[in-house]
């Protein structure tokens, strides 16, 4: 009989991510030409001084694994801003920012020989759930900075063709699950720590995919979600949600391919009148790629729909409620003007309708080139908003106007990367 000592393979793995980005916001929230404050709200919509500052975001990361099997990943961000323009003076120049934990969560694929993978802790899902239409960024106050979830996830692979992902999330309006460590007393927004959410969240999700056929794959799922009553105005009452819905794509040969979504809500609110609270929101795409053509094009036709609040209704309220996509969708900067209708929350996507179209080329096999067209309409006329921003809006018309975008993206090596975007947005008589 012989014994023998079996030692666990440890892997460790590091590395750092440096980025600098330029932003240039030119009439992003009141589309005038005028660079100062308005000094009648009531009678002009409020003007916003045009800002161009930068953005330094440095990562370091690493990753501790057992057999392949079980892990750590922890990862520290910090991103200073440096402001050339702005509409706070006290802001102009170099400006401190927390270090925080961006990640750090331990992981296990397959444990005991289950047919689970198991992530627990703070975590991206980045690509995790679909295109993103209902779950991408988890703290989208502070921009591309942190995208993070404190969730625990598991995916049950029931065989090749079928799983479904079980999650549970909670997001604060300011990091109190973590340690971190702030370079000033108050930051860039005039906080001890970041403002991360409008207001603490929870959620269960449940995501199934399925590839029913050799060329469709269907995804279902269920979401639960809570948002506490924000604590600058506690009497807006908490909201409970229900969001049921599904995802499909299909290809049918030659390049061609077509995906959907589309997602039912309801819910109601924790105040006085248990205000109600529906909506319904999806999107279709239509397209195709030339692999073996020159440049290899490909196209995108495509329809977003959300809904908006019918103001005849005063027991309910029927916006779409985006959970946790208010990220860019299809735009940078527009994904900032929409906080003018959602009380100061950048990327509140709803009460929208955009007809898309899309081309994409690549001249080199490191260079992309992605150009898009988007009318944007609203489901419903608007015609209220936060105090400075109410006359922005004429509440008779339903569009929006016209968003053109350009994004030029460049691999200059396996380490370095890069890309400019330009958008140009024409407003209609929604304005």
């Amino acid at each position: 009989m012989l014994a023998t000592a079996a030692y666990a393979e440890i892997t460790n793995t590091s590395g750092l991510y440096f980025r600098l980005r330029q932003e240039t916001w030119d009439n992003m929230f009141d589309m005038t030409k005028t660079d100062a404050q308005s000094v009648t709200p009531a009678v002009a919509p409020a003007a916003r001084q045009d800002e161009a500052y930068w953005r330094l975001k440095t990562s370091v990361w690493d990753k501790l694994e057992f057999d392949k099997q079980y892990g750590l990943f922890a990862k520290i961000t910090n991103e200073a801003r440096y402001f050339n323009t702005s509409n706070t003076p006290a802001q102009l120049g170099l400006v401190g920012d927390e270090f925080l934990f961006d990640n750090l969560y331990v992981f296990a694929k397959k444990p005991a020989g289950l047919p689970v993978d198991l992530t627990i802790g703070r975590q991206d899902f980045l690509g995790t759930f679909g295109e993103g239409f209902l779950i991408m960024d988890g703290t989208p106050l502070d921009g591309s900075r942190t995208f993070y979830f404190n969730a625990a996830r598991a995916l049950v692979t029931i065989n090749d063709r079928y799983n479904v992902d079980l999650a549970y999330i909670f997001t604060q309006e300011n990091d109190g699950a973590l340690p971190s460590y702030s370079m000033y007393k108050q930051n860039t927004f005039g906080f001890e720590k970041r403002p991360l959410n409008p207001y603490d969240e929870q959620a269960a999700v449940i995501y199934g995919r399925g590839k029913v056929a050799n060329n469709v794959t269907v995804e279902p799922y269920y979401i639960w979600k809570t948002e506490e009553a924000p604590n600058r105005t506690p009497a807006a009452g908490a909201l409970r949600l229900n969001t049921y819905g599904a995802r499909a794509l299909v290809g049918f040969g030659e390049g061609w391919k077509a995906r959907a979504e589309y997602a039912l809500q309801s819910g109601e609110y924790n105040d006085a009148a248990n205000t109600k609270r529906e909506g319904s929101g999806g999107y279709a795409y239509v397209g195709r790629s030339y692999d073996n053509v020159a440049l290899k094009p490909s196209w995108d036709l495509g329809y977003i729909t959300m809904s908006g609040d019918d103001q005849s209704t005063t027991s309910k309220n029927e916006v779409w409620n985006p959970l946790f996509s208010r990220y860019p969708q299809i735009s940078e900067l527009y994904s900032l003007t929409l906080l003018t209708e959602s009380g100061g929350i950048p990327a509140y996507w709803s009460n929208i309708k955009i007809y898309r179209a899309l081309v994409r080329l690549a001249p080199t096999e490191e260079t992309k080139l992605e150009l898009s067209y988007n009318m944007l309409k609203a489901d419903k006329t608007f015609s209220t908003g936060s105090a400075s921003f109410a006359p922005l809006f004429s509440g008779t018309s339903k569009d929006r106007g016209q968003l053109i975008t350009a994004k030029l993206y460049r691999k200059f090596s396996p380490i370095l990367d890069g890309y400019v975007t330009i958008e140009q947005f024409l407003p209609d008589d929604f304005y």
